[in-house]
């Protein structure tokens, strides 16, 4: 009796792990899908250089003059913390979408990843307009090579499709 007890208690409890998990990736997908339509345009001249302003004053001081990232950025440092990822090709930006991109800079990686997660990386919401932001993440993404820019691209879009 006491193993069946046992038995069932771990029954429930990876059914309360499950439901959990299930409920966070809704959440996560309702909350990052309030459609927003964020799209990208590194090929419009004005846009790309309101980011390059944009991005001069509010990024390059932890990702770099020249998109570099910070020194040692996969290594945790001893806060615990990840030191600024490089935004160009060398980095991760360009393996997520338009969309994403936009709301990591809008409400910071913590808001978005929720839980515990930490990181120096603000939310620049009240900081930044959308248009600002926008302009930014263009001027990062028109610093890529066309073959990065279009595969994450088709991040975006197949991101979109999936709503």
């Amino acid at each position: 009796m006491v193993r069946e007890m046992t038995r069932r208690s771990k029954s429930l409890g990876l059914i309360a792990l499950a439901v959990a998990a299930a409920l966070a990736a809704a959440a996560y997908d309702w909350w990052s899908g309030r459609g927003t339509g964020v799209a990208l345009d590194p090929g419009d001249p004005a846009l790309v250089a309101l980011g390059e302003g944009v991005y001069g004053k509010h990024c390059a001081s932890c990702h770099g003059a020249n998109l570099e990232g910070q020194p040692g950025w996969r290594q945790r440092k001893p806060d615990g913390r990840l030191p600024a990822p490089p935004q160009n090709a060398s980095g991760h930006t360009w393996h997520h979408p338009d969309e994403l991109l936009f709301d990591l800079t809008k409400f910071g990686p913590a808001a978005v990843a929720g839980g515990a997660y930490e990181s120096d990386m603000p939310g620049f919401e009240g900081t930044l307009t959308d248009r600002e932001i926008i302009a930014a993440l263009s001027f990062i993404k028109s610093r890529w090579l066309d073959s990065i820019r279009r595969r994450q691209t088709e991040i975006s879009r197949r991101a979109a499709d999936d709503r």
